[in-house]
């Protein structure tokens, strides 16, 4: 670490540890840059600061730590981008060269975007006044005409440079970057390559490495302007975003979203807030993010030297609570808009005795994954005898679905929206048991057995079905141990009907190849599972190892099993 830097890491230590609340932490901020340089001195160096926020997915308004809308002040509510106005306005007139920069996942979340789609997360974007803003994946949630809509609407920069398209809106709105020429500073973006597989994008819209198309953006900025200081607001994750650094050269700051990883010096962090990663020269990139739902304003204020380099840094991720004041006009605006959907969003569906836990579904077994997965399943066997050789034997999901944490208490229909807010539907397969062994071994070890390619969520599943694996690592046939449907070991030579959704089916999140074509759709999940809880409620459920890691030890001796078992099917 530079030695300059020193004691600006303290600084932000500080930040961290002594102010819980926005305002205080801006007072430190405010007072720390009183001492610091303003302007370009002798040497080149100059200083800015940069305000990041990133998948806040519709979450207009504030919310419960599940994600929910908050209903309980007295248990913490967080984000709402009328705290995000109130902190701009208290503190950015005392930081005059600064930029404002949105990461993208905007889309999809709340009623706010279910309802509205995307008219009035662009209002509110407006108003907050960003400076540019990159794509996520679920802006193209809704396809390419409705992400043109909403770019038509926003009122600065749109900049991903992994983007190409041949929609008219799109191909005139998106560009690799934009250059602020007051602070002769550049801002790249780029978005997720895996997008067609876990959103909507036309057929005509393409994403291509965000590396090499960074570097390429990178030398052409430099070659073409006298520009040195460049900076990237990234929607690629945070691993992605520490190989995009130490495989690039002439980038310095890259302001990260996507993973909804929460850096900083606070319980819960996975890493520092900035983390910094050697570059392809030997030189610093500094890696910001800022958790996820608008929960966390990002700050960092940077020392460019005369070369673009980052010489020091001061900052923290600003925590919006209760204690941060909310914009009153931006929060009029956003409570009115409420009320199209306020009745239909409070109507009691049931009650849950349990947490319907959401936090966990992306590593393991989790509370609202079984809930949803045996509420499909049941949907199907409702239309089916119970002896029936043809009914399904159970179901799969994706956990990158499920979005929200339901809490103990009312099951409110606002509650199951932002949780499933996809519209995802029902659908029936059928496929090999050979198959369903190679599609269940790729999502384990997050590899496509049959194309190589990543697959991008973990999976839940219902009842009738256990399937154990190892967390050791090793190749995409090591991890997958047993698979046990219907209290029989998985038979290869078998066929078997499973319920899973479309965008499941249709090749999303890369769970099946061959994707399956001419499919028939039936009821949204949401519908499916409102129905399931008002059937089963109060829903007092446990998880019960449906999703299980095994040991070494029992894994060799699963293995044996299986070929004893094999080797008999055989003769």
């Amino acid at each position: 670490m530079h030695l300059a830097m020193k004691p600006l890491l303290a600084a932000a230590c500080l930040v961290a540890a002594l102010a819980e609340t926005a305002f205080a932490q801006e007072d430190h901020l405010v007072s720390r840059r009183k001492l610091s340089k303003r302007f370009i001195d002798e040497n080149g160096n100059y200083n800015i600061s940069f305000y990041h926020i990133n998948d806040v997915h519709a979450h207009l308004d504030e919310f419960s730590s599940s994600g929910t809308d908050c209903t309980r002040p007295e248990r913490g509510c967080f984000g709402g981008y009328a705290r995000v106005k109130t902190v701009l306005k208290e503190t950015r007139p005392s930081h005059p060269d600064s930029l404002l920069l949105n990461v993208g996942d905007e889309f999809q979340g709340t009623m706010f975007f279910s309802f509205y789609g995307g008219e009035k997360i662009a209002e509110a974007l407006n108003q907050i006044g960003f400076d540019a803003m990159t794509l996520g994946n679920h802006e193209f949630d809704r396809g390419d005409d409705h992400l043109g809509e909403f770019l038509e609407n926003l009122t600065f920069p749109i900049v991903s440079a992994n983007i190409f398209s041949d929609h008219p809106v799109l191909n005139r709105t998106i560009k690799p970057f934009h250059i602020f020429p007051q602070y002769e500073l550049a801002v790249i973006g780029v978005t997720t390559e895996t997008t067609p597989g876990i959103s909507s994008p036309g057929k005509g819209t393409t994403f291509t490495d965000p590396v090499q198309a960074v570097q390429n953006t990178v030398d052409l900025i430099r070659s073409t302007t006298n520009i040195t200081r460049i900076a990237a607001i990234t929607h690629i994750g945070y691993e992605e975003d520490q190989r995009l650094a130490r495989e690039t050269s002439g980038l310095h700051l890259i302001m990260g979203g996507h993973s909804h990883t929460p850096l900083g010096d606070f319980a819960g962090a996975v890493g520092p807030y900035p983390t910094i990663v050697d570059n392809k020269d030997g030189d610093e990139v500094f890696i910001v993010t800022a958790y996820r739902w608008g929960e966390y304003l990002g700050y960092i204020d940077v020392t460019y030297d005369a070369d673009g380099k980052i010489l020091a840094y001061h900052g923290a991720p600003i925590h919006l609570t209760n204690t941060t004041e909310q914009d009153p006009e931006l929060q009029a605006q956003i409570d009115a808009w409420r009320g199209p959907f306020e009745e239909y969003a409070k109507q009691e569906l049931g009650y849950s005795n349990v947490v319907l836990d959401q936090t966990t579904c992306q590593q393991t077994e989790c509370l609202l994954g079984d809930l949803v997965a045996d509420a499909i399943l049941q949907y199907r066997l409702n239309s089916t005898s119970p002896s029936d050789p043809t009914a399904p034997a159970f179901a799969i999901v994706n956990a990158g679905g499920i979005r929200a944490t339901i809490d103990q208490g009312p099951i409110t229909r606002g509650e199951v929206l932002t949780a499933f807010p996809f519209s995802n539907s029902v659908v029936e397969v059928t496929m090999s048991g050979d198959f369903l062994w190679s599609t269940l071994e790729g999502i384990i070890s997050r590899v496509n057995v049959k194309n190589g390619r990543p697959v991008t969520s973990f999976l839940q599943v219902s009842r009738g079905v256990k399937i154990e694996y190892t967390a050791a690592s090793g190749n995409a046939t090591s991890k997958l141990v047993k698979v046990t449907i219907g209290g029989e070991p998985l038979d290869r030579a078998k066929e078997y009907k499973i319920v899973t959704i479309d965008f499941l089916a249709g090749g999303g999140d890369n769970f099946f190849d061959p994707k399956f074509e001419n499919l028939v759709v039936l009821d949204t999940v949401d519908e499916v599972l409102v129905d399931y809880i008002g059937a089963v409620s109060p829903v007092d459920i446990a998880l019960d190892g449906r999703l299980s890691v095994v040991r070494r030890c029992k894994e060799r001796a699963a293995r044996k099993r299986m070929a004893a078992a094999a080797s008999m099917q055989g003769v």
